[in-house]
C-alpha cells in the first residue's frame, strides 16, 4: 500500500494487468490515471480504455455541470482571451540578446534614474482592440510616486472617481506588496527608460475594449502588459517603458459597465501581480538572454502563483482580501479537477480557466515539493516549456507529471499516507472545497470536484480525449477474494501516439 509505479502505454499491448486480491477480508484498491506525460502543447488524441469490469454507477459532476466547466466562465473570459493574445504577440517578436539589461543596469555602468514628478503629464499610446491592430493615444496623470512603482490616471477618466486616501491605499498596496513580492519570486524588471519605476496607468481605453453588455455576457479586462513597449523596434510607435495598464474606476458606467472605486481599489493589486510575472519573464528570457518567450501555459501558471502570493501575503489579519484574490485560482483548480479529461496542462492559446486551473495546481505542486526558489530558476533561463521544467527539478517532465496527477487524489485522501512526493504541503484541498461548498454551493457544488471511475464488476468501455499534461482518473477496487483486472488502452484501435507520452500512472490505496 502507498507503493506507485508509472508504465508506458504506448509499448508493447498498452495492457495494465490487476492480479486477483487473495485476501479473504480486506479490500483492494489502485488509483490509475492514464495520462498523457509530456508532448507538445496543445497536442490530443483519441483514447479507449476497455477492461474486463466495468463502472459502478459513479456520483459524478452531472453533464450540465461538465458543460459549463468546459466553457469560459464570465468572470474570467475576456481577461483569460486577452492575455492569451498577448502572450502570442510577444512571441513573435524578433530581439537581440541583451536588448534591455535588467533595472541597475548591466555592466556596473551608473546611470541617471529620473522618476516622474506627481502631478506631471505623460502621453501614451494603448492597445485598444482585442488583437492590439488599433492603438489610441491618452495622456496621464501621476497621481503617486513611490520607490518601484508610479500610478498615473487618463486624465479623462469618468468624475467620481479616486479619492486621495484611494490613491495613497492602491500605491502603497503596489509598491510596498505586490512589487517586492514578484521580484522575490521572479526576478528583476527592465528600466529601459531609466526612470527607476515601473508605470501603472488606469485609462479609460482598458475600460472601453468591451461594451457594457460583453461585459455582463464574457467579463472585462482589467489591465495587461504590452511586450512591445519593451522591443527597441517598436518604440516609436508604443512606450518604450515598462508600463501595466489597467481599468478605471466609472462608478456610473459611462464608457462601459459601471466599476466603482473600491472594485478597482481591490482588483488591480492582483492583476498587476499576475501581469507584472509576465513582464519579467519576458524581460529575463527574451531581453536578457536573447532566448524565446517562455511556453504560454508555464508563463500563466507563474503568473497565478504570483497571484496567490500576493493574496498569501494578507494571511492571517485579513481574510476577506485574501479570499478575494486568490478565489479565481481555487474556482479555476475546480474546474479542472471536476473533469481532467476535459481539458489540458500543456495548453497553447486556450481561453479555459479550467487549464489556467491546471496551471496553478501543477505550479502550486512544484513549489511545495521544490522550495519557493523554483520559480525564480524557471524565469531566470533561456530554456522553456517543459524542458525548463526538467531542468529545474532534475527530473524528467513525465515523472513530475506522474506525481502531480497522483498527488490530486491521494494528497490529503482520509485514511491513507502517502509517500512525501505525492503531496501539496500548503493545501489541503478537500478541506477547503469542503468549506467552499459549504458557503458557495453554486460555484462548488461538490465537497470535492475530483471524481474517479470506480471499477467493479462486469466490462468497461470509455472513450474519449487525452490532452497533452492531464489525464483520466479511475479507481479500480477489488473486493476480499476478487479477480483479476486487465485495462487496456488505444486509439480506437491504434495505438497511442507516443509523441503524447501516454502512461499508466499506478498507486495502490488499500
Amino acid at each position: 500500500m502507498g507503493a506507485y509505479a508509472a508504465y508506458d502505454a504506448a509499448a508493447d499491448s498498452a495492457c495494465a494487468v490487476f492480479p486477483a486480491n487473495a485476501s479473504t477480508t480486506d479490500s483492494a484498491e489502485y488509483l490509475v490515471v492514464l495520462q498523457s506525460a509530456g508532448g507538445t502543447p496543445g497536442d490530443s488524441s483519441g483514447y479507449q480504455v476497455e477492461a474486463v469490469r466495468a463502472v459502478a454507477p459513479p456520483v459524478q459532476v452531472s453533464p450540465r455541470l461538465r458543460a459549463a466547466f468546459a466553457a469560459p466562465h464570465a468572470r474570467r473570459a475576456a481577461q483569460a482571451s486577452f492575455d492569451r493574445m498577448m502572450l502570442g504577440r510577444a512571441r513573435r517578436l524578433t530581439l537581440a540578446p541583451g536588448s534591455a539589461a535588467p533595472r541597475g543596469g548591466a555592466g556596473g555602468v551608473a546611470r541617471t534614474i529620473t522618476p516622474p514628478m506627481v502631478d506631471s503629464l505623460r502621453a501614451f499610446s494603448v492597445c485598444a482592440n482585442a488583437d492590439c491592430t488599433v492603438y489610441t493615444p491618452i495622456t496621464a496623470r501621476v497621481l503617486a510616486v513611490g520607490a518601484h512603482v508610479a500610478l498615473f490616471e487618463d486624465t479623462l477618466a469618468p468624475a467620481n472617481g479616486f479619492s486621495t486616501a484611494d490613491i495613497d491605499s492602491l500605491e502603497q498596496v503596489l509598491d510596498t506588496r505586490v512589487y517586492p513580492l514578484d521580484t522575490l519570486a521572479f526576478g528583476r524588471e527592465s528600466d529601459v527608460d531609466s526612470n527607476g519605476v515601473v508605470m501603472v496607468v488606469l485609462t479609460n481605453v482598458v475600460n472601453e475594449m468591451v461594451t457594457a453588455s460583453q461585459c455582463t455576457s464574457g467579463g472585462y479586462v482589467t489591465g495587461f502588459f504590452d511586450a512591445t513597449d519593451l522591443a527597441p523596434a517598436t518604440a516609436a510607435q508604443h512606450n518604450d517603458g515598462e508600463v501595466y495598464f489597467g481599468y478605471v474606476p466609472d462608478p456610473s458606467g459611462t464608457l462601459s459597465c459601471a466599476h466603482s472605486v473600491a472594485e478597482v481599489v481591490g482588483l488591480t493589486p492582483p492583476s498587476f501581480a499576475h501581469e507584472f510575472e509576465y513582464l519579467i519573464n519576458f524581460v529575463q528570457h527574451v531581453l536578457v538572454r536573447g532566448a524565446g518567450t517562455e511556453d504560454e501555459w508555464l508563463d500563466e501558471a507563474l503568473a497565478n502563483y504570483a497571484v496567490e502570493l500576493t493574496a498569501d501575503s494578507y494571511l492571517p489579519a485579513d481574510t476577506t482580501s485574501w479570499i478575494d484574490d486568490v478565489f479565481d485560482n481555487l474556482y479555476y483548480a475546480y474546474q479542472y479537477l471536476a473533469a481532467p479529461d476535459l481539458h489540458f496542462l500543456l495548453d497553447t492559446s486556450n481561453t479555459l480557466p479550467a487549464e489556467d486551473g491546471a496551471g496553478w495546481l501543477y505550479m502550486r505542486y512544484l513549489v511545495d515539493q521544490n522550495g519557493i526558489g523554483i520559480t525564480r530558476r524557471l524565469v531566470q533561463t533561456s530554456v522553456t516549456g517543459t524542458a525548463n521544467v526538467a531542468q529545474v527539478t532534475g527530473l524528467p517532465f513525465a515523472t513530475t507529471a506522474e506525481r502531480w496527477a497522483m498527488a490530486n487524489w491521494v494528497s490529503d485522501l482520509p485514511g491513507f499516507s502517502p509517500p512525501g512526493e505525492l503531496t501539496y504541503t500548503s493545501w489541503s484541498f478537500r478541506a477547503i472545497f469542503a468549506d467552499l461548498s459549504q458557503l458557495d454551493p453554486g460555484d462548488f457544488p461538490l465537497g470535492f470536484p475530483l471524481d474517479p471511475t470506480v471499477v467493479t464488476s462486469g466490462s468497461l468501455d470509455l472513450t474519449g480525449t487525452l490532452r497533452a499534461g492531464s489525464g483520466v482518473y479511475l479507481l479500480v477496487h477489488q473486493p476480499a477474494r476478487g479477480g483479476a483486472d486487465t485495462l487496456h488502452v488505444n486509439a480506437g484501435g491504434t495505438p497511442l501516439p507516443a509523441s503524447l507520452v501516454p502512461q499508466f500512472a499506478v498507486i495502490r490505496l488499500q
